[in-house]
């Protein structure tokens, strides 16, 4: 039985992939970092009674801060795979936290390529790279693609994404990045932008809300589904050859048609709910994203089918879904952010 361990293992593209490897077989140890609340809600249903000697995902306290730790896990586990999904990966928030985001984003991977080294595990090793580490040049973008970032959290990337090269190319080691462009589901954070769109269409078509605050509606993305997306890291770590590969739908949308897509869903007019406010833009815009998957749907055999269109009404859905079941105060739960998410006119 394959072994995988997990950094980031409750967030979005952590829950789906520890499913996706369950499914397959794999023991999956995930980290899991030390709160006072409960954060493993995208993982409850896989979690198994620890103390089951047939379970299959087991959770161990650690943070990526942690160097000893990471090299005392890996010890321990001796895994087959190592995933680093783990980071502060809101974009915005990057520019208020650029030390945080750095010593997470960017050091963090690091430390683990370092404990998978120093520990001698011939452990595969996946990095998590991002399409913001394009920034400003111009699309479509493919592995060859000369990197610009424009944020804090994008000049961190880059930084893990060339410490993984450089441990590839001077210890041997299997490791790899796959250069993601955006991937949305329903288990999206709440204050990224497509939830926070879906999230706000299903308040005001039950009329718990009348309107939503943007920033710039103009940004170019290319959106795809969040669970495609970790199949395609699972099959970069099976290949003969470490390589980095882009993953991305190739089709570009705005923030504008995403929005209007989402409203469209339920039978509303956006521009009558959408509210523009200047504080939810960024010091430096990345204007136009759009991903080149050639390579990974040449060699992986991997290829997006949910476009935005779709994706935009399965998250609508499931949140309308989640406020019905959640009851009337769900959109009042306060958000982490200064700004107001929706409100009622």
């Amino acid at each position: 039985m394959k072994r995988a361990l997990i950094t980031g293992i409750t967030g979005q593209d952590g829950s789906y992939l520890a499913e996706l490897l369950l499914g397959k077989g794999y023991e999956v140890h995930g980290l899991l970092r030390r709160s006072s609340t409960f954060n493993t809600s995208r993982i409850d249903h896989l979690y198994q009674d620890v103390h089951d000697p047939d379970a299959r995902l087991l959770l161990h306290h650690g943070d990526i801060t942690d160097a000893g730790r990471l090299i005392q896990l890996v010890e321990r586990v001796q895994p087959d795979e190592v995933y680093n999904l783990a980071a502060q990966s809101h974009v915005r928030v990057s520019f208020d936290e650029p030390a945080h985001t750095t010593d997470v984003t960017g050091v963090g991977a690091v430390r683990l390529l370092e404990a998978v080294r120093a520990s001698g595990v011939p452990a595969r090793f996946y990095q998590a790279s991002s399409s913001e580490m394009f920034g400003a040049v111009h699309p479509p973008q493919s592995e060859e693609t000369a990197l610009h970032p424009r944020s804090p959290y994008g000049v961190s990337k880059v930084f893990a994404h060339w410490m993984t090269r450089n441990y590839r190319d001077g210890y041997g080691m299997f490791a790899v990045s796959g250069i993601l462009f955006n991937h949305e589901s329903p288990r999206r954070g709440e204050t990224f932008l497509t939830r926070k769109v879906t999230r706000a269409v299903a308040a005001i078509k039950t009329g718990r809300a009348d309107h939503v605050y943007l920033g710039n509606l103009d940004a170019v993305r290319d959106w795809g589904y969040a669970p495609e997306y970790v199949e395609g890291m699972w099959r970069m770590m099976q290949a003969d050859e470490p390589q980095d590969y882009v993953l991305a739908t190739g089709r570009d949308f705005s923030v504008r048609d995403f929005v209007a897509a989402a409203f469209d869903h339920v039978g509303l007019d956006w521009e009558r709910h959408v509210r523009f406010d200047e504080r939810y833009l960024r010091p430096t815009e990345v204007d136009a994203l759009l991903g080149d998957p050639g390579r990974a749907e040449a060699e992986l055999g991997w290829k997006a089918t949910v476009h935005v269109p779709e994706l935009a009404r399965l998250m609508v859905d499931a949140d309308l879904e989640a406020l019905e079941h959640e009851g009337p105060t769900w959109i009042d739960r306060p958000v982490l952010t200064d700004w107001p998410v929706v409100g009622r006119a």
